[in-house]
């Protein structure tokens, strides 16, 4: 979600009293993304926001979106949404675009809490673009979506777009093999053809690709600009959330506590190394 474009709440709120806001203040972030992709997003509201407990939930056994009916997704959204909120979280960050077109309507509907999105920097993209030719790098589900041809519709008339559907490269991230022969050569071959239209502007368009951000750099060249939105998601949160009146209390710490339905032994490695430090780590059944 691009911060200028998007409303991130849904209508059902109510106004609450001092001590109800005073409580909910102090209650956790719920995070989550097909798998691990969204901790590029979760990274960035830790930063700007270390008071608040943040809860991330990786929902790797299903990974990834891109491939499934907007009906499954909003499924797992829902199964995701219940847990995070049995939790304690007052708010609900979707730090996947494939999961966001699909589902973030349906999600609003559904809870009364404040939900956040992603999109794909369609806008932002456009206005760096010196040449007026932008590339978008996303999942195959993100690229069909009703969400990204409005956002085509929207932001995408003065510029030419150029999108590419990455299949396979999300998977390689969710293994942590972010700098392994056949990752560089997926991101080769999804970038060659952005670069032969004259893109001067790349849109990594899903939550994984952050990730592999510096070796999309090497391959595109150091004239050609990456944009993102996980920072600017991030301000919006905080933004929103001090209006408000639902930031956490300054004076406290905020733990990050992970989950993940991964089995693999390697979860655990994958998860702190993309994260960058040890982490407090649970698996769900």
């Amino acid at each position: 979600m691009t911060a200028q474009t998007q409303p991130d709440v849904n209508k059902n709120s109510q106004p609450l009293n001092a001590v109800q806001l005073k409580t909910l203040a102090a209650q956790p972030i719920g995070v989550f993304d097909s798998g691990v992709g969204g901790i590029s997003v979760l990274q960035h509201i830790h930063t700007l926001l270390p008071h608040e407990q943040l809860l991330y939930v990786a929902d790797s056994k299903y990974a990834p979106y891109g491939n499934k009916t907007p009906q499954q997704i909003q499924s797992r959204c829902f199964e995701i949404t219940d847990f995070l909120i049995k939790k304690g979280a007052k708010a609900i960050v979707v730090a996947c675009n494939t999961a966001t077109a699909a589902a973030i309507d349906e999600m609003r509907a559904k809870y009364p809490i404040p939900i956040f999105g992603m999109e794909p920097a369609v806008k932002p993209a456009a206005e760096a673009s010196k040449n007026g030719i932008i590339g978008v790098l996303a999942t195959v589900g993100t690229l069909k979506s009703a969400q990204f041809a409005g956002l085509l519709e929207s932001y995408g008339r003065n510029v030419e777009v150029v999108t590419q559907g990455c299949i396979g490269l999300v998977e390689c991230i969710e293994r942590g093999e972010l700098i392994a022969e056949h990752t560089i050569a997926l991101l080769k071959q999804y970038c060659q053809p952005l670069l032969d239209e004259g893109a001067d502007t790349i849109v990594l368009g899903c939550t994984h690709y952050p990730f592999v951000k510096a070796r999309i750099q090497e391959i595109v060249g150091a004239g050609v600009t990456l944009i993102d939105t996980g920072a600017a998601v991030a301000k919006h949160l905080q933004n929103r959330l001090s209006a408000m009146q639902l930031l956490a209390d300054e004076r406290r710490s905020g733990e990050v506590i992970f989950w993940t339905n991964n089995p693999a032994v390697d979860a655990k490695r994958v998860i702190e190394m993309l994260w960058g430090k040890p982490a407090q780590i649970f698996v769900q059944d």
